[in-house]
């Protein structure tokens, strides 16, 4: 079954704080709702660029604005929805198919991103056109 927009949802990480400043822990099946394979970063994005514009056929994933702020715009092949994201502890629940895209970056944007799967070519759904013949194949 494909998921809806409705399926994507931020989740509140915690956010600990001491005299030298705030910790945010995540941990697999706690904070985050599977198995963590993969963790990147994105980072000196310049103004106005793009990144993401894909699904995954499998792999789930959680967004994080670790630094700065960053746009989301999600797609399930019959509606659109942005979702902005701004805080360290707070991380975007990406499912398996649902078409993302990170636009509007901030100067400055730092984004984390938690996978379920480690890289591999094969789980990217990259031709838009391609992608609403999945979604609405189902």
């Amino acid at each position: 079954m494909t998921p809806s927009l409705d399926d994507a949802r931020l989740i509140e990480l915690p956010r600990i704080q001491s005299e030298s400043g705030f910790i945010t822990p995540v941990q697999a099946h706690v904070e985050i709702p599977f198995d963590l394979a993969r963790v990147f970063f994105l980072y000196d994005i310049p103004a106005g660029a793009n990144r993401g514009g894909h699904a995954h056929r499998r792999l789930e994933q959680v967004i994080v604005a670790a630094m700065g702020a960053i746009t989301v715009e999600l797609d399930d092949g019959s509606g659109r929805r942005t979702v902005e994201l701004r805080q360290p502890n707070v991380g975007l629940y990406v499912p398996a198919m649902l078409w993302s895209e990170l636009v509007d970056f901030a100067s400055g944007s730092i984004a984390v991103v938690l996978a379920s799967l480690p890289y591999e070519e094969e789980e990217y759904v990259r031709d838009h056109d391609e992608y609403r013949r999945l979604v609405m194949s189902e």
